[in-house]
């Protein structure tokens, strides 16, 4: 009996564990799993919807620190892990300035930096497909971080836009800092690009050595 009690125990510790070590990519899917509560927030309209989507993307961004947080903390770094964790800021990111520019809480020269961005995102994920494809990871820098956060910082400004207190440059903070993180991206898809285009050399040198051998 004791042994048969015993069993119950052990398998609820082992389902705690699966559980825990699961953590940090069950955020990064809940990441992506909100992004049609974003785009639906944008069809309420007026302040409501402006809140609302700026709620979304705030819980999405925090979900963004706390799968990293934890996954450093209690050593749960997984393949997964780094395969989704870049793939749901993309999808958030991406999803969100589309919707700005839709419904035109992105307008004029400010839907460039919008436009540099979201190409940078397709660039660097088409590299890093190919790369992954001949088992070459590109680590994530400490700048592509700051570019990341600033992103996500001017994306959180603009969603709120006008609904925002009338005594603050919500809109103007926004945009300025939505042109910074383009300019960061630039600057980390350049970098990324240079060290992929090298890896791509040297693997055509690789191949036009066994063929001719």
């Amino acid at each position: 009996m004791g042994a048969e009690a015993a069993l119950p125990e052990g398998a609820e510790a082992r389902r705690g564990a699966r559980m825990a070590s699961n953590l940090p990519n069950l955020l990064t899917v809940f990441r992506i799993a909100v992004i049609p509560a974003l785009v639906g927030a944008f069809f309420v309209g007026g302040a409501l919807g402006n809140w609302l989507a700026f709620a979304v993307f705030a819980t999405a961004g925090t979900t963004d620190y706390l799968d990293g947080l934890l996954a450093r903390r209690m050593s749960l770094q997984s393949t997964v892990g780094r395969f989704l964790d870049p793939l749901a800021d993309k999808l958030l990111i991406a999803s969100a300035l589309m919707m700005m520019v839709a419904f035109g809480h992105v307008s004029g020269l400010a839907v460039l930096p919008a436009l540099v961005i979201l190409c940078r995102e397709l660039l660097i994920s088409g590299l890093r497909e190919f790369l992954a494809g001949i088992r070459i990871g590109v680590p994530v820098s400490r700048l592509a971080k700051w570019k990341t956060a600033i992103q996500m910082t001017a994306i959180g400004f603009l969603l709120v836009g006008d609904a925002g207190p009338a005594a603050l440059p919500v809109v103007e903070t926004g945009e300025a800092l939505l042109w910074l993180a383009a300019a960061l991206t630039l600057v980390t898809g350049y970098t990324y690009l240079r060290a992929g285009l090298r890896h791509i050399l040297e693997e055509d040198a690789r191949a036009g050595s066994g063929a001719g051998e």
